[in-house]
């Protein structure tokens, strides 16, 4: 064999290239050397015995015997009896090449929204799932799948955002995505390639998401929220308009009935879309969940929801709800994107909602959340108006004039090693805007919670 070769045995499989200048012999060292400090061979790696690699590679057993004994030597590998030979534990740590090197260090406690405690994550149910799921898969299954999704699941959602969220919906209209900044991107393209130009956000909102929007071609204009939500008066112009109707991001607050008929007025008078982010509608503790705004003007609501909150960002599961006539552009956009979502956890989410395993789970956690809540609500309150608890998994303390400003805060929350979400952050234009801190109860993991309040006390006292 000349040029390069490569083996996959015992876990390990690696492409090293032979060609280099010294010989065959330094050609193996210096291709095991660095896959050593790159991380590619990592510690604890078991290599092929010397008359297996030497067969894989067409080498002479001595050569791989000389490379072997030359790395060991230097501390890369280590030869044990009867084990063979693997990676040394310290060779991984020598260049810090790898991808924990490059890692930026951890917050010691995190309150940062956008996350549910993961540590939640219902792993029996969800394997037993999978395992139903499995057992009564076809082998057509494991082939590409449909862009729209799979049927089980867009059935299952069909029936549980109807009961749970208003939702209209037959499955022939949902669209299964990989999350909902995949659903928004597809939006966005779609849009875009229909002759939109301009689409409205929410002022406050979330800078990635009009940086999703803004990477499709098209322009972001504020669209300005107070007590009351969204305001439609901003709307004049824009082609489309993103809104968080059941509780904004980041204030809390929820669209006021008036604004919502307001809202889909415009939207049939234009014949624009609305896109309506459901990210945590599941979660509302003081009253009924307010029902989602597509139940009113299904044929120009795009309505878009997430496993993220309810059970964990890794799944990448989330969906849409589309108009009829967005339908086809949408999955041809999605076609020629991704092809499809990936199916087995499609399978296993359907399984979980047809059971009301999913229900069950939902009112688990969001008990779990609302003591979580209390407990913060209650240690905000002396320190600022605390909005947007009725719902979610965060809260808005808003900073009082006189009081220290957000970037005293962040300081002093950077020397304290805790991550908090800042008002500021969210604003479409820098200036003198209210300031605020966004606190995400639902991030930390149980045990951690009450430390990370007694953190963020400390630093709103200055201590």
């Amino acid at each position: 064999m000349t040029g390069s070769g490569s083996w996959s045995v015992a876990g390990v499989d690696l492409h090293v290239d032979l060609d280099a200048a010294g010989g065959r012999r330094t050609a193996l060292e210096h291709g095991l050397r660095d896959a050593v400090r790159t991380g590619r061979l990592v510690s604890g790696a078991r290599l092929p015995s010397t008359r297996r690699l030497a067969a894989e590679l067409g080498l002479s057993r001595g050569t791989v015997q000389a490379a072997y004994d030359q790395l060991t030597a230097e501390g890369y590998l280590t030869a044990r009896q009867g084990a063979g030979t693997v990676v040394a534990a310290l060779a991984t740590a020598r260049g810090g090449a790898g991808a924990e090197a490059a890692r930026p260090d951890a917050p010691r406690l995190d309150l940062r929204p956008g996350s549910p405690d993961v540590g939640t994550f219902p792993v029996a149910a969800w394997l037993r799932a999978v395992r139903r799921a499995l057992t009564t898969a076809s082998a057509e299954t494991y082939g590409y799948g449909d862009p729209l999704g799979r049927p089980e699941l867009r059935t299952a959602l069909a029936g549980y955002l109807g009961r749970t969220r208003g939702v209209l919906a037959d499955p022939g209209r949902i669209v299964v995505v990989s999350g909902y900044v995949q659903g928004l991107s597809l939006l966005s393209r779609v849009l875009a390639g229909a002759g939109a130009r301009t689409v409205a956000m929410e002022d406050p909102g979330l800078a990635f998401h009009r940086e999703v929007v803004r990477r499709t071609g098209l322009a972001v204009r504020p669209l300005p929220v107070d007590e009351r939500g969204a305001h439609p008066e901003a709307l004049d112009g824009a082609d489309a308009a993103v809104v968080t109707p059941a509780h904004q991001y980041p204030t809390g607050v929820p669209l006021h009935p008036a604004r919502r008929r307001e809202l889909t007025a415009w939207a049939r008078a234009r014949g624009t879309l609305l896109v309506e982010d459901d990210y945590d509608g599941e979660f509302r503790y003081d009253r009924q969940p307010v029902g989602a705004l597509q139940g009113t003007a299904p044929g120009h609501v795009a309505y878009l929801g997430t496993v993220s909150k309810s059970l964990a960002p890794a799944l990448r599961l989330a969906w849409m709800v589309l108009p009829e006539h967005l339908v086809g552009p949408v999955l041809d956009a999605k076609l020629h994107t991704d092809h499809h979502t990936e199916t087995l956890g499609q399978l296993a989410l359907a399984e979980l909602m047809a059971g009301h395993t999913y229900d069950r789970h939902v009112r688990a956690v969001r008990m779990r959340y609302r003591r979580r809540r209390d407990l913060l609500a209650g240690r905000l309150a002396p320190y600022g108006r605390v909005s947007g608890v009725a719902a979610g998994l965060h809260a808005l303390l808003e900073l009082p004039d006189g009081g220290p400003a957000e970037a005293d805060l962040r300081r002093r929350a950077d020397a304290a090693g805790l991550a908090l979400g800042w008002l500021g952050d969210h604003w479409h234009t820098p200036g003198d805007r209210p300031q605020g801190l966004v606190v995400g109860y639902g991030t930390p993991r149980e045990r951690d919670y009450p430390q990370a309040l007694e953190e963020l006390v400390r630093v709103l006292d200055g201590a």
